[in-house]
């Protein structure tokens, strides 16, 4: 069963992604920041990890980046769910981000992207050849 890490510090948040994520045949850990989620990736090594920008301790941005510095978790696939970003903002692709999905994102299109960077796999994050969809943004 593939492995999805969530890192939400809101705890509604969490729950319905959770929910949503079991229902899909996923296996779920959750994070209530961004250094916890780093620890967890650390130890679980996640097929995909699903991560808000916004969160104590170490934000979204700086989860990518030690995950894209992390030799070991440098090729997981990342996405960020945000409510804080704004079309065309640069910097989670230039941290190593697959996508960004904007809040409120529809069930249906966190599955579809969930399920084809699940698909997808472990994959490079630099360079025209790198096989990230590098989607900035998706939204409904």
């Amino acid at each position: 069963m593939p492995v999805v890490l969530i890192a939400e510090d809101d705890e509604d948040i969490a729950l319905i992604l959770s929910r949503l994520l079991k229902r899909s045949g996923y296996s779920v850990l959750h994070a209530p920041d961004g250094q916890r989620a780093f620890e967890l990736a650390v130890a679980n090594r996640p097929d995909v990890v699903l991560t808000d920008l916004g969160m104590p301790r170490m934000d979204g941005l700086e989860l990518t980046r030690a995950i894209r510095e992390h030799a070991e978790l440098r090729d997981t696939p990342i996405v960020m769910l945000s409510g804080h970003l704004h079309p065309g903002d640069g910097a989670p692709t230039q941290a190593g981000v697959c996508v960004v999905l904007l809040k409120p994102c529809p069930n249906d299109k966190l599955r579809e992207v969930v399920n084809e960077l699940t698909e997808l796999g472990a994959h490079g994050h630099s360079g025209a050849d790198s096989g990230c969809p590098a989607v900035w943004p998706v939204s409904a």
